[in-house]
C-alpha cells in the first residue's frame, strides 16, 4: 500500500491541519484512499525544504552524471512497478488499464530521455570581439520549483515536471490535483528508494486555493509550472507576477481536426475517434473540433456516427472496455452543460447527449460518446473546452475558410489536417497557429520533440531539449585575459 502522507524534507508526515479527503473511483463512486489534505503551513515547510537542499544541501553541485544515475534508478523502479502503477491510474481517473499502461511506458521513457540529457550540455563558447578574452555561457539550474500537476494525466504530467527539473538541478514540490494523488505519492516513494537526497523531492497534497497558491506566491519558490484550466492559470500568473518568479504554463486547447476532401476517408473517421476518445476526451490536445470539407462532409458524418455508436463503455478494467467515465459528478455536469448549451445554439445532436442507461454505470460519471453537426463557428460548443466525450463537425468550402476559423480561437495548442496534396501539407501547416500540427495523423506526441501552445494554452514549452531548458537560467561568463593596465585617467594606484 502507497503512503498516504505528505512526504516533506524525505519524511513521511499528516498534514498540519489534521484534515483529510477521500479519492473516489469515478467508475462506481466508492473510497478508494483516505489521504492527507495539505494547507499553507505545509506547503510552506516543503518550499522550505526545497530551498535548503537547493542553497546549502548540494544538490545544484551533484554532477550531472549522477543525477542522471538517479533518474536512470527512478525510471527502473517505474519499470518494476509498471502494473501497481497502472492500476492506481485507473482507479484515480477511470481510464481504461491498458491506457493507463501506455501511459507507464512513456513516463519511464521520459524519466530515461532526461536522465540521458543531464550531463550532455557543458556550455557554449562565444568568440568575444574583445581583444585577450573569453567569453561562455552555462546553464545553471533554476532553483526550487513548484509543479502543479492536473487530474486528467496524473503521473505522466507530473514526469513532464519532475524529470527535467531533477535533471537540471532543482529541487521541486509537487502539488498533483487533490482528487487524483495516487501514482504521485507511489512515484515519491519510488524516488525515495532510488535515493534522492531529503529535501530535493518534496509532495505535498491539497487544494489549489492552499497549497497551489502558495507555490505561486512565495518569494522562495524561482519557477512555477502548472497544468491545468485557463482561469487557474492566470491566477497564477498575476500571483507569481509580484516576486517576478518564472512561470510555465500549459492551459488546454481547442483544437481543430481538419478533413480536406482529398483525405483518405477511413483513415481520417479512424484517427478522429483516436483523437477524442481516449480518457473519455479528457485531453488538453483531444481533437474535438472537426471540420469537413462540403465534398465529403455528409459521408464522413455518416461514418464517424457508425463508429461512435459502436463505442463501449464501461469500467477500465475491463479489457473490452474502450472509454471510462468522466473524472467527477461535477464535471459530468459541467459537460451536460455545454450539451444544452450547443442545442440552444442550433448544433445538431446525432448522437448520445445523455448519461447511460445501464444499471451498472448508474453509480459512476459515465457519458455516452455524442455527436454535433451543423455547427457555426461561434457557439461555444465550438469555441470553448468541453473536456468530454463530445465531437463538434463544421462543413467549410475552401482552404481560405478552414484556416482562417480554425485559427479564430484564443487557443493554440495543437491542430491537425488530413490531405493527400503535398503543396497543401506545406501551405497549411506553416498559416496555422498551434504550438504541435499534425499531418495525415492526431494526438501525437514523444519526449523528444518539445510540447506546448501559441496565445491562452500557454508558457513555455514541455518535453525535448527545450523541456530542460525551461529549469535553467542562462550565465555569460566573461573573462579578460590581459594584464595591461588601462591607466584611467592617467591614475596609477601606488
Amino acid at each position: 500500500m502507497i503512503q498516504s502522507m505528505l512526504y516533506i524534507d524525505g519524511k513521511w508526515m499528516q498534514s498540519a491541519s489534521g484534515t483529510t479527503r477521500e479519492i473516489i473511483n469515478p467508475f462506481d463512486g466508492e473510497v478508494i484512499a483516505t489521504v492527507p489534505e495539505g494547507c499553507r503551513e505545509d506547503a510552506r515547510a516543503a518550499i522550505h525544504a526545497a530551498r535548503i537542499a537547493f542553497d546549502e544541501g548540494g544538490w545544484p553541485q551533484t554532477p550531472a552524471a549522477e543525477r542522471g544515475r538517479l533518474l536512470f534508478h527512478l525510471a527502473d523502479l517505474i519499470e518494476r512497478d509498471r502494473e501497481e502503477l497502472a492500476r492506481l491510474e485507473s482507479l484515480d481517473t477511470g481510464k481504461t488499464v491498458e491506457e493507463s499502461r501506455w501511459d507507464m511506458d512513456d513516463i519511464v521513457g521520459i524519466f530515461r530521455y532526461f536522465a540521458g540529457l543531464a550531463d550532455k550540455d557543458g556550455g557554449e563558447v562565444i568568440s568575444s570581439p574583445i581583444p585577450d578574452s573569453t567569453s561562455t555561457l552555462v546553464r545553471e539550474p533554476v532553483g526550487v520549483c513548484g509543479q502543479i500537476s492536473p487530474w486528467n494525466y496524473p503521473l505522466l504530467q507530473a514526469s513532464w515536471k519532475m524529470a527535467p527539473a531533477l535533471a537540471a538541478g532543482c529541487t521541486i514540490v509537487m502539488k498533483p490535483s487533490e482528487i487524483t494523488p495516487l501514482t504521485t505519492l507511489k512515484v515519491t516513494e519510488l524516488a525515495e528508494e532510488a535515493g534522492f537526497p531529503p529535501g530535493v523531492v518534496n509532495t505535498v497534497l491539497g487544494p489549489g486555493a492552499e497549497v497551489g497558491a502558495e507555490l505561486a506566491e512565495n518569494p522562495d519558490v524561482d519557477l512555477i509550472s502548472f497544468t491545468g484550466g485557463i482561469a487557474t492559470g492566470k491566477t497564477i500568473m498575476r500571483s507569481a507576477a509580484e516576486n517576478v518568479k518564472k512561470v510555465a504554463l500549459e492551459l488546454g486547447g481547442k483544437n481543430p481536426n481538419i478533413i480536406f476532401d482529398d483525405a483518405d476517408l477511413e483513415l481520417a473517421v479512424d484517427y478522429a475517434l483516436n483523437g477524442v476518445f481516449f480518457h473519455a476526451g479528457q485531453i488538453c490536445s483531444a481533437g474535438a473540433r472537426v471540420m469537413v470539407q462540403e465534398g465529403i462532409h455528409d459521408r464522413f458524418v455518416e461514418a464517424l456516427h457508425q463508429r461512435m455508436a459502436a463505442i463501449k463503455i464501461g469500467n477500465g478494467f475491463d479489457e473490452t472496455t474502450q472509454m471510462g467515465p468522466l473524472i467527477s459528478a461535477e464535471h459530468l455536469a459541467k459537460v451536460e452543460g455545454y450539451v444544452e448549451i450547443a442545442q440552444k445554439e442550433g448544433a445538431k445532436l446525432m448522437l448520445g447527449g445523455y448519461r447511460p442507461e445501464d444499471p451498472e454505470l448508474a453509480n459512476g460519471f459515465f457519458f455516452l460518446p455524442t455527436l454535433f453537426s451543423e455547427c457555426k463557428n461561434d457557439m461555444r460548443i465550438v469555441q470553448e473546452e468541453v473536456f468530454g466525450p463530445v465531437i463538434t463537425v463544421e462543413r467549410f468550402s475552401t482552404e481560405d475558410e478552414a484556416v482562417e476559423r480554425a485559427n479564430s480561437t484564443i487557443y493554440g495548442l495543437s491542430a491537425g489536417f488530413w490531405t493527400s496534396d503535398p503543396n497543401r501539407m506545406e501551405r497549411v501547416s506553416k498559416r496555422l497557429r498551434f504550438g504541435t500540427v499534425w499531418i495525415n495523423d492526431f494526438n501525437v506526441y514523444f519526449v523528444q520533440a518539445p510540447w506546448g501552445g501559441y496565445k491562452q494554452s500557454g508558457l513555455g514549452r514541455e518535453l525535448g531539449a527545450m523541456g530542460l531548458e525551461e529549469y535553467t537560467e542562462v550565465k555569460h561568463i566573461y573573462r579578460n585575459h590581459a594584464t595591461k593596465p588601462l591607466n584611467w585617467f592617467g591614475v596609477k594606484v601606488e
